[in-house]
């Protein structure tokens, strides 16, 4: 089978859609799969190395966060017969659009990840946004209408998605997202412990909390440093690291508040880490922390789960009721009074307790998180 992934951007900067493709291309390829992609991304963007398939990269897109390309436009329509089947991942920009057309004039199927983007939380947060997306919707309805599957990667994100826009009817698929063990990870663990430590010198000999996603409003990061500056003195032995990408300029913000609230000397700024240093900052955790506001699934937490590491989470990360059934974390509300419970209830877990969670962490992740699922819902779609 030949599968073609369609993305705007491999750039680890716009959240987790990439790196959830990156992991597909793996597990595909495992399972004998041949894939290629299609991006809008320069063909020297650094971050497009490392792909186990060919990639390509246009180079083209106008109209800002829409992604117009008459390239892309012209080189799906010219492709398209080539594949067994394709995946738009994301929603609301042209190139889902693109490929719909492409799709219908090969007599090929297509298929969605909209990775959280249908959730109704956005229409609540950003009611401007939802007038322009109402406007949108007929063209967006229709790819989502005629895709031979819509995947979501929880029953919740299905769910939430048919409340936010009418019409909704389309085909549903329920396809797990996980990650692939890549030759990063198979690295020593202590070695990538140290080299965690050794672009971090100040944490060495302390214990930390991560937070490891984009500084974004949407991840709750700004609820976290607040509730971590009043708990902070329960738990003097313990910092917290935010480690991700500000694409939004929100970092500086965050900060100069940590400043203010008199825990800046406890709060470390690592950016956007990857390979062994954010292996090393996994492992090294007490436990990972991600107080979102809407996040369908969040690869980050599959990766702790898999570094041994608990997770701590809101209860809009959808997949928080099987964190709380295998016993490996804790949910609470995305509010501050929320976020200020579940790190309560943490730093008040006995060490005893924080290491069993630490130790049925891998096997929560071997038994949900396996993308073999994941692949085998695609061959199922596109063999129908």
């Amino acid at each position: 089978m030949r599968i073609l992934h369609v993305i705007d951007s491999f750039s680890p900067a716009t959240g987790g859609p990439p790196e959830a493709v990156r992991q597909l291309v793996k597990a595909s390829r495992a399972a004998g799969t041949e894939v290629e992609a299609v991006c809008l991304d320069s063909p020297q963007a650094e971050f497009l190395g490392g792909l186990d398939c060919p990639v390509h990269a246009l180079n083209e897109s106008y109209l800002g966060r829409y992604a117009f390309s008459p390239r892309l436009w012209h080189w799906l329509r010219a492709n398209a017969g080539r594949f067994d089947g394709m995946v738009m991942h994301g929603a609301w920009t042209f190139p889902g659009s693109a490929l719909r057309s492409a799709a219908r004039r090969a007599h090929k199927p297509y298929g969605i990840f909209v990775h959280g983007a249908l959730d109704p939380w956005f229409n609540r947060q950003y009611p401007l946004k939802h007038v322009k997306k109402l406007l949108y919707w007929p063209l967006q309805y229709a790819v989502l209408r005629d895709a031979a599957a819509v995947f979501f990667t929880t029953t919740t994100e299905r769910d939430l998605a048919k409340t936010s826009f009418r019409p909704s009817h389309w085909k549903s698929v329920v396809a797990p997202l996980g990650i692939v063990e890549g030759e990063d990870f198979k690295h020593d663990p202590a070695a990538q412990v140290e080299a965690f430590y050794g672009a971090w010198p100040a944490l060495r000999g302390r214990r930390f909390l991560l937070f490891l996603a984009r500084m974004h409003e949407k991840k709750g990061c700004d609820l976290l440093i607040e509730a971590f500056a009043r708990v902070a003195r329960t738990a003097p032995e313990v910092d917290l690291v935010m480690a991700g990408p500000d694409q939004v300029g929100m970092q500086a913000r965050l900060e100069s508040r940590a400043g203010q609230l008199g825990i800046a000397g406890r709060v470390h700024w690592p950016g956007l880490i990857g390979g062994d240093v954010k292996w090393g900052a996994l492992r090294a955790c007490d436990a990972l922390v991600l107080p979102s506001h809407q996040e369908n699934f969040g690869v980050s937490v599959a990766e702790a789960l898999r570094a041994g590491r608990p997770v701590l989470l809101s209860y809009q990360v959808n997949i928080w009721p099987e964190i709380e059934n295998d016993g490996v974390g804790m949910a609470s509300e995305d509010t501050l009074d929320g976020t200020v419970r579940l790190l309560q209830r943490w730093f008040g877990l006995p060490a005893a307790e924080q290491a069993a969670m630490a130790a049925r962490a891998q096997p929560c992740f071997t038994a949900r998180f396996s993308m073999e699922k994941t692949t085998a819902a695609l061959h199922e779609v596109f063999a129908a």
